[in-house]
């Protein structure tokens, strides 16, 4: 069973009756058959396209920083910089993964064929709106037509396959199209576009803490009970539960009240449980398993982010960009490179196991966003560390796409 196949009660009956059926054409695993491999289920266009835009978009933001050059879209460098990573390569992870999980919660099928490829065409056509469509409101258009169709495609399933657990994950990607507009809001001049930023980074934080909450300690005690190890993770309890309403609690006052002093403590609070919910899971054990530390070191980096950004409030000589690059490019990176990999080769048939790319991967990310939480503190190295950190941040993904993407685009295994 792989990553995406372990987050919620599924009625396994109904998937196989209506896999079994040829409904729409399917084949057996509910898949086009006729459809190109890539188009065979939503993680293989959307991580490969994930992996590339933060690949690209990453050296071309290093580019217009040293330039002063902005593209021709609604947004300026900068602000172009900040939408690409969260509404475009996160936009992306998030698709590839609910688009594959959500047929696994539910017992419906998934999407694949033609209606993925029109959700792709989506993706695409909000990437090249923000790059080169000046007019403020024809780019808002476009750009929200990919989060908007995905929201709305994952509450249909939800709603139809009954499955009110995981509706949280439905109104997170709400709550993620409704961010990717506040954000365009700012260049009618309408609203400040901070919110916007706050409430997707807030999305992705309650997505890490929610998901990698299960996947992590899940994964370690497969891995752990394979190799005849009894310490396993301690079970969902009472700490589990203090620390996601402490989280979500925290980074709602983060969202609406982000300068108040007791934000910061809700922070400082939230970060210290997500940390100790953390050393629950046996990582010192899952050491010796890369493919498997991985997910602590996500989880990791989100603990920390979130201590960081209470700590930039109660103490406001702290650079915040450093607290908001421990989530981004730390967490957000590491987990999403974790899940990216290793659903990669479990959905393709492949045996879940860190190759040497796969271990070049992990040490890019990890030094890419060490570095990049690094430059703020560095004075006159800043601009330094800031390009060997993004340089092998964005490393970490190209690498991703050469070693992933010929198994992406290749049927699966049997």
């Amino acid at each position: 069973m792989t990553v995406l196949e372990q987050h919620g009660p599924t009625d396994r009956s109904v998937l196989r009756r209506r896999r079994s059926s040829g409904e729409d054409g399917r084949d057996g695993r509910g898949r086009v058959p006729s459809a190109l491999p890539i188009l065979h289920y939503g993680f293989r266009p959307f991580f490969l396209l994930a992996a590339l835009h933060a690949g690209l978009a990453i050296p071309a933001w290093l580019w217009m920083f040293r330039t002063g050059w902005s593209p021709a879209g609604p947004f300026a460098a900068l602000d172009w910089h900040v939408h690409e990573m969260l509404f475009g390569y996160l936009g992306a992870v998030i698709a590839g993964f609910v688009l594959t999980a959500v047929p696994n919660w539910t017992g419906r099928l998934p999407l694949s064929g033609g209606p993925l490829a029109g959700l792709v065409g989506l993706w695409f056509l909000g990437r090249a709106a923000n790059l080169t469509v000046g007019d403020p409101l024809l780019a808002m258009a476009a750009d929200l037509a990919f989060p908007a169709v995905l929201a709305a495609a994952v509450w249909r399933e939800v709603t139809a396959g009954r499955n009110w657990r995981n509706a949280p994950v439905a109104v997170m990607l709400t709550l993620f199209a409704l961010a990717n507009g506040l954000h365009h809001t700012g260049n009618f001049e309408l609203s400040a576009a901070a919110p916007g930023l706050r409430l997707a980074l807030g999305v992705a934080t309650v997505l890490i803490a929610l998901i990698g909450g299960r996947i992590v300690p899940s994964f370690t005690r497969n891995w752990l009970a394979r190799n005849g190890d009894g310490r396993l993770p301690a079970s969902f309890g009472i700490v589990d539960k203090t620390a996601l309403v402490a989280t979500v609690t925290a980074v709602a006052a983060w969202v609406a009240l982000p300068d108040l002093q007791a934000t910061g403590g809700l922070l400082v609070l939230a970060g210290t449980l997500l940390a100790v919910r953390l050393a629950r899971w046996r990582g010192d054990l899952a050491a010796r398993e890369p493919i498997v530390l991985v997910l602590h070191l996500g989880y990791g980096w989100l603990a920390a982010a979130v201590l960081l950004l209470g700590a930039a409030i109660l103490a406001p000589g702290l650079p915040p960009s450093a607290a908001i690059h421990a989530l981004t490019a730390g967490a957000v990176g590491t987990m999403t490179l974790a899940v990216m990999t290793r659903a990669s080769l479990g959905h393709t048939g492949r045996a879940i196991e860190a190759d040497g790319w796969t271990l070049a991967i992990y040490a890019a990310v990890s030094a890419g966003a060490l570095l990049r939480v690094a430059a703020p503190f560095a004075d006159t190295h800043y601009l330094a560390l800031l390009t060997a950190g993004g340089t092998l941040w964005s490393l970490a993904f190209l690498l991703f796409a050469l070693r992933y993407g010929p198994i992406l685009s290749k049927p699966r295994k049997s």
